[in-house]
């Protein structure tokens, strides 16, 4: 039986709904509340029957958008959320407790960062290790260990973790295996073929693609038995095993805390997506020919780029993501060369903090995202002063190579 491909599927993912009056979109439903003509199918509603009732727990519009991040992701079910970072709250706080442990890869994106330190100060234990080395988890791993959570390419540093051996670890020790797919996205690849159990994306990257919508969402694989989790609530305790956790993670991160998607941005995202793909691969191919334009370069130290040679994680990058390196870089410039003053010479470049847009953006991480965490933090992901995080757009190429290149030449000469 022929199977449709990634772009197919996702271009028709609406009309494979009830899509009124033969619209080719899901329309936007920005309606908060929900009305029925039978009391007796409001209630059925809210007693776990498919349905809408008030626009917090999501519309018509938004479970459109999350049919299209499930096909992509090959999974089980996917809840969507105001942000990634709403997305990911939602994951830690919902199924983790005072006194539970977490390991987590050092290597996430300073909002993350803050958002484990929060964690800590109420009484979840973390263990920072280094997930490029998987032994270094399973070194990790404590009698009260409930969760491992990692991202795919690291955020700047571009480290990329051992995630199928992680996985395997997560198997035997019957741990929920959290990954968060942002800088690779679903084109790149699928967490679920690594075990991992939820998968969170930032749609507001490159799957929304054009920085105009913020928006996150949450999958669940269907890979972990959910009834062996002790912090399911009983309320969701309900059904299939396999939707608990995913049921109580929109119920307390929906419904509870309010981290909401609204109709319009859902509908942004839900329109940017269809060109994943294609934008996707052009991210890629310039990536790597900035990669190797810098790596040449007397202005530049060192570039961090899973697409080079010298990444550390090279033949992994390749192996997993199918020779598919994403469209982010760290450049570390040559002693002598400014940060700022680099950045200013840039023409084309916006100076930004974002990533997955159509265009380029680029930031001296140091010294803003990653500032708030402090010296000795950023030591331990390896997050120099002079690092510049580069998101990679989809300019024409020789237009991007002959910026970069200008600048660096205009900062040596000066």
């Amino acid at each position: 039986m022929h199977q449709n491909g990634f772009t197919t599927t996702i271009l028709h993912s609406d009309r494979q709904q009830s899509v009124e009056h033969g619209a080719v979109h899901k329309p936007m439903h920005p309606s908060s509340e929900f009305a029925y003509d039978d009391a007796r199918e409001l209630a059925a509603v809210f007693q776990g029957k498919a349905g809408f009732t008030y626009a917090r727990q999501g519309t018509p519009t938004t479970t459109a958008l999350e049919a299209k991040i499930n096909h992509m992701e090959g999974g089980k079910g996917t809840v969507s959320f105001a942000t990634g970072m709403a997305a990911l709250a939602a994951i830690f706080t919902t199924l983790l407790r005072r006194g539970d442990h977490l390991v987590s890869s050092q290597f996430v994106f300073g909002n993350t960062n803050s958002l484990l330190g929060t964690l800590l100060e109420l009484g979840v234990e973390i263990t920072f290790v280094d997930a490029t080395d998987a032994s270094q988890v399973r070194g990790a791993i404590q009698p009260n260990t409930r969760m491992v959570f990692t991202e795919t390419i690291a955020n700047p540093g571009t480290q990329v973790a051992d995630l199928a051996v992680i996985g395997q670890i997560c198997r035997e020790k019957n741990l929920v295996y959290v990954v968060d797919n942002t800088l690779t996205s679903p084109w790149m690849f699928r967490p679920s073929s690594v075990g991992a159990s939820l998968v969170m994306n930032s749609l507001s990257k490159y799957i929304g693609g054009h920085g105009n919508a913020l928006g996150g969402a949450v999958t669940d694989t269907g890979l972990y038995d959910w009834s062996d989790y002790s912090n399911i609530y009983d309320a969701y305790r309900k059904g299939a095993p396999t939707s608990w956790g995913l049921t109580q993670i929109k119920k307390k991160g929906l419904r509870d805390m309010g981290g909401t998607l609204a109709a319009e941005p859902a509908h942004r995202i839900a329109v940017g997506a269809e060109t994943l793909a294609l934008r996707m691969a052009k991210h890629c191919a310039n990536a790597l020919a900035l990669a190797r334009l810098l790596e040449e370069h007397r202005g530049v130290a060192k570039v961090h780029y899973p697409g080079l040679a010298s990444h550390p994680q090279h033949a992994r990058a390749a192996a997993m993501f199918g020779s598919r390196f994403g469209g982010l870089l760290g450049v570390e410039l040559a002693d002598g060369v400014d940060c700022f003053d680099f950045l200013n010479r840039l023409k084309i470049v916006l100076m930004a903090t974002h990533l997955g847009d159509t265009r380029s953006l680029a930031l001296p991480a140091a010294h803003t995202i990653y500032y708030e965490m402090g010296a000795e933090r950023r030591k331990q992901m390896g997050i120099a002063d002079s690092l510049i995080r580069v998101s990679v757009g989809i300019e024409d190429e020789a237009d991007l190579l002959f910026d970069f290149d200008q600048a660096l030449n205009g900062c040596l000469k000066g």
